[in-house]
This record gives C-alpha cells, structure tokens and sequence, in this order.
C-alpha cells in the first residue's frame, strides 16, 4: 500500500502535469511566430558563414588587410555557390568581399556555365563575375541555354520563324 505521504507526492505530481499540459499548449499557439523566427535567425546565420576552399602551393594572409593571397596551381572551390574555378593565383578580399583570380583563369559554375580569362573577379554580394583578358586577346565564355522553356517546344527542336515574305516589287 502506498504510504499517505506517497499518495500525496503523485496527486501534486498529476496535479502538475494537468495545469502544465495546458500552459504549454497555450504557449505553443501564442508564440509559433516568434519560435520561427528564432529558428529562422539562427539558420540564417548558418547560411551566411559557407566555406570557400583555396589550395595552391604557397598562402599567405594579411591580417592588416585582411587579404588571402594564394599562388601556384590555384584551385578554388565554392560550393554553396557552385564554383570551382583554377587559376595561378588567388586573392580573397574579406572586407570587400570579393575573389580576384589571375593568370590563366578557368572558372567553372553550376557545372555547366564557364568562362576563361587572364583574370577574373568574383564580387560575392553581387553574385557576379568580372572578366577581363590578356592585352590583345577576348574572353572566352560558354552558357548552358535551356531552349526548352521557350515556346514550351520539345528539347532538341528549333524556334520556328515567321516564313520570309516576297516583295511586290519586281526588280
């Protein structure tokens, strides 16, 4: 049997939980907008910090500057972007926020998109790409098209075009 002491302690205990149940119910319907946003805030700051990957043969960093510089068969990695680019060297700018590549550049995106270049800056904020070539020479880019959007017509076939009209005029 239990003791009347016992029986007590587990009545407050029932007692606890039947007035606690409700409160957090409650609590769980008032607030869902400000436990969202918490969670969003703190995801937010995860996405913001991703990991941009430079190897080469020498590094250097400038704590002054805040300049990453890195030479010798550069190779460059950004995954939450989608790059991966080589290059001779490399300079990642922390306050500007932007990536300077140089010396026979080859940059990849998505997989898919490219560009080569003598040198290329890569303005993060921007999601943007600058190219510019050696002295006398172009910059060489390649973008993956998706002609099935257009006209929702079957991939592999060409956009029709208005049939050519024989002028009136004879000559």
């Amino acid at each position: 049997m239990m003791r009347h002491y016992q029986l007590l302690q587990f009545q407050m205990r029932r007692l606890g939980l039947a007035l606690m149940v409700p409160a957090v119910l409650l609590g769980a319907m008032t607030f869902p907008t400000e436990l969202q946003r918490a969670i969003a805030q703190t995801s937010q700051k995860a996405d913001q910090n991703r990991p941009l990957y430079i190897r080469g043969k020498v590094q250097e960093y400038n704590s002054k500057t805040q300049v990453a510089t890195v030479r010798g068969e550069v190779e460059l990695s950004y995954p939450a972007r989608g790059i991966q680019a080589t290059a001779a060297q490399a300079q990642y700018f922390t306050r500007e926020r932007q990536i300077v590549l140089s010396g026979n550049v080859y940059v990849l995106q998505q997989g898919s998109n490219s560009i080569k270049a003598d040198s290329v800056t890569y303005l993060i904020d921007e999601g943007r790409f600058v190219a510019t070539p050696k002295q006398g020479r172009q910059v060489e880019s390649i973008y993956m098209v998706n002609d099935t959007q257009i006209n929702n017509q079957a991939p592999g076939s060409a956009p029709t075009t208005a049939p050519l009209k024989k002028n009136n005029q004879q000559r």
